[in-house]
């Protein structure tokens, strides 16, 4: 069923759109990475005369694969140091998918290096593979290291895989994944003792240190002391936890200086929780409406353990956030009327948009039920005030409450029903439900199953790929 409230003044008719400049920074950051590659590459070429026989091919690959192995250690390490401008502009899901491809080609080019350069020198030195390895592993300086860093390398990669990390929680492979910091140290050392592209050749070593010392600043800076600052700062403090929804809560949250977040509506902060059994992780929960000088909010959906336990947070708990993070805001907007298309708890990025955004704005919110729709009253009082639409779709009738009725207010307010368990996830629905749906810019957020399909109708509906707006909090 569907429930549409639409306020008698077009804000639309008035307010101007003015298209903003789409950043070219995806494409200088695609480019630098390439660049960088090219430039590893230059360095082999530059230092070898010849390659002869199969011991020189297989060695040579060796050191090909490896030195791209460690230049991509150095590319992870940036894409996930959250560094504003590539969060804000790439936007951190698509960091980290990045990030989870350059980790899988990493392994396999760590794999391909340490099985060439045993096979090579094996076949160099005249002795077998076991004996070769023993001798590398043993007598060449830091290669023990070397192996350690190798190892940590493919645990790391087995606990990324998606069959393994359906098996824990986000806490644990949040923190089990710090082991990559550690396989990177243990590995640089090899590289600069062993490598025939660095022993001997002080302005490749420099290179190569100037790489990896910038790489260790951003990381240090904007994963540590940078929340570690802001901490003491801000002086955030839970204010009060408010139920919303069944199994939702909202935490209010307030302390010092907080227009210096700079948090826009649609962003997302990680939160640390000093209590027992929070304060060792810090998970991604979005504004749930726009920042105020001395007050935040986050809207929470129990889903785990770390999001149930905000339910019993007591006021005066202090709080680190660590961002603001994300780019699904108003920045992302490229035509002048927009779709906010939210499922679940994904309402708290959108209701901040939905509040701020100017023009026509039409808000879909879908929930299993009409008791799960939350904030819902004030998503009401927005669209009143802003001249926006709402419509509330839901899979499955309340037990206990009446259908959706429009509350008295100076709307004019109507109730078409659909068939329960129909899906407006489709290209026909959502045509229905949004007319002109081609011309809208898309923001989108949910569960990952009904993301997937959203778009895929939103697709199917002629709404182009470029103005499709979601990110993904899934790990």
């Amino acid at each position: 069923m569907t429930a549409t409230y639409t306020s008698t003044s077009d804000e639309a008719g008035t307010t101007r759109h003015r298209r903003p400049r789409r950043s070219a920074v995806p494409l200088a950051a695609q480019t630098a990475i390439w660049a960088g590659a090219a430039g590893v590459l230059a360095l082999w070429w530059s230092d070898t005369t010849s390659v002869v026989g199969p011991a020189g091919w297989l060695t040579g690959a060796g050191r090909i694969t490896g030195l791209l192995a460690g230049y991509a250690c150095a590319v992870l390490l940036v894409l996930m140091a959250r560094v504003p401008l590539l969060d804000h502009t790439i936007g951190s899901d698509r960091l980290a998918r990045w990030h989870a491809f350059g980790g899988r080609c990493t392994v396999s080019l760590a794999l391909a290096h340490t099985l060439l350069i045993i096979w090579g020198y094996a076949l160099a030195s005249h002795t077998g593979v076991a004996s070769q390895t023993t001798t590398l592993v043993l007598h060449y300086p830091d290669l023990l290291k070397g192996t350690a860093g190798f190892l940590l390398f493919l645990l790391t990669a087995v606990l990324s895989a998606r069959a393994a990390r359906r098996r824990m929680s986000y806490e644990t492979w949040h923190y089990l994944h710090f082991a990559t910091y550690l396989a990177v140290f243990l590995a640089f050392g090899h590289q600069l003792s062993n490598g025939a592209d660095f022993v001997g050749h002080r302005p490749a070593q420099a290179a190569w240190y100037a790489l990896f010392l910038t790489v260790a600043a951003l990381v240090v800076w904007y994963r540590f002391a940078t929340p570690l600052r802001r901490g003491l700062r801000h002086r955030l403090r839970v204010l009060a936890v408010r139920p919303e929804a069944p199994g939702v809560v909202s935490v209010y949250l307030t302390g010092a200086h907080l227009e210096e977040l700079g948090g826009a509506p649609g962003q997302f902060l990680r939160w640390r929780f000093l209590t027992p059994g929070l304060w060792w992780t810090a998970n991604p929960y979005s504004l749930s409406a726009p920042a105020q000088h001395s007050r935040l909010r986050i809207t929470v959906k129990s889903s785990g353990t770390h999001s149930a336990a905000l339910a019993r947070l007591r006021p005066g708990t202090r709080v680190w956030a660590e961002g603001p993070y994300g780019s699904l805001t108003a920045d992302r907007r490229t035509a002048a009327k927009v779709l906010l298309l939210a499922g679940g708890v994904g309402i708290t990025p959108l209701r901040s948009l939905f509040e701020t955004l100017p023009g026509q704005v039409t808000l879909i919110y879908r929930a299993r039920r009409p008791e799960d729709l939350a904030l819902r009253p004030e998503l009401d009082a927005i669209a009143a005030r802003r001249g926006g639409t709402v419509r509330y779709v839901v899979d499955e009738p309340s037990a206990h409450a009446s259908p959706l009725t429009a509350h008295a207010s100076p709307l004019t307010a109507h109730a078409s029903p659909l068939t329960a368990h129909t899906s407006p996830l489709t290209a026909h629905a959502l045509n229905a439900l949004v007319p002109d749906l081609a011309a809208h810019d898309v923001y989108l957020c949910g569960p990952p199953g009904m993301t997937q399909a959203a778009v895929t109708a939103l697709r199917e509906a002629g709404v182009p790929a470029r103005r499709i707006h979601h990110e993904s909090f899934a790990f």
